[in-house]
């Protein structure tokens, strides 16, 4: 699991998270959600050990601040809300920057587990074509098929692996946008954890099993996505009048923004 404790993040000389606790459980997708400023993707870097901290993160039992940066990279992957290229490498390039030097060593391996990542992400048929080439979307699926290379099997050695994730789905079509949120919940039915922070509430609501919901850096609630999507923690958190409905054929909750309308 990822246990996060006490966390508080200060930048520029500002505290942005304050107090931060919650559990991501292997075997789980957990959302992050909140609005703009929040401090969502301040919690990711923490979490992913990119930024320093105060408190409390561990990662399958071990303080992250403890651990190499190999030993990161063998337990979770990242992917970032955004990613900037420079240089004009293809899709192939790119992708296979994921694949650890072991896995290079095994050219036929690397090519399977890269071509994997990409079927996942419905981009077969794209690896000789150039990263700048492509719509925004179809760069966030290549970025994400990446972090497939270094983190290809939910469970190594009996320890769950991680895919830490960014709005993964924030410049998709509906199509695709089901694609990548399923293949993430198999993840984790496979023995992995996920966590991602989420904008779309009703994919949180159809995808995620808890949720962590932050305003202002602090913590307004974590739980059970039925318990921590209500009227009013929505309300507290995003400061407009939002209902929270059910389908009656499952009970998927919804969230529907008609009660913010005025004549």
């Amino acid at each position: 699991m990822i246990n996060v404790s006490n966390l508080s993040v200060r930048l520029s000389g500002k505290t942005v998270v304050q107090d931060v606790r919650f559990t991501a459980k292997a075997g789980a997708l957990t959302a992050i959600c909140g609005p703009n400023g929040s401090g969502k993707t301040t919690i990711m870097k923490a979490i992913s050990g990119e930024i320093a901290y105060q408190g409390s993160v561990r990662l399958n039992a071990s303080e992250i601040g403890s651990l190499q940066a190999w030993q990161l990279a063998e337990m979770r992957g990242v992917l970032p809300q955004a990613s900037a290229i420079s240089f004009p490498f293809t899709v192939r390039e790119i992708v296979r920057m994921g694949l650890t030097s072991g896995r290079n060593n095994h050219p036929e391996q690397a090519d399977r587990i890269a071509a994997e990542a990409l079927s996942s992400v419905d981009l077969a048929g794209f690896e000789g074509r150039f990263y700048q080439e492509l719509s925004g979307g179809e760069q966030q699926r290549v970025q994400l098929a990446r972090v497939l290379c270094q983190i290809s099997e939910p469970v190594v050695d009996g320890r769950p692996c991680w895919l830490l994730l960014d709005e993964p789905v924030s410049s998709l079509d509906i199509s695709h946008q089901l694609t990548i949120m399923t293949f993430a919940r198999q993840f984790c039915r496979r023995g992995g954890g996920v966590i991602a922070v989420m904008h779309d509430l009703n994919l949180t609501a159809l995808f995620a099993d808890q949720m962590v919901l932050l305003k202002s850096g602090r913590l307004q609630a974590a739980g059970a996505v039925g318990d921590v999507l209500t009227d009013r923690h929505l309300q507290d958190v995003f400061g407009c009048a939002l209902r929270v409905n059910r389908v009656p054929i499952d009970g998927i909750p919804f969230v529907l923004a008609h009660s913010a309308l005025t004549d």
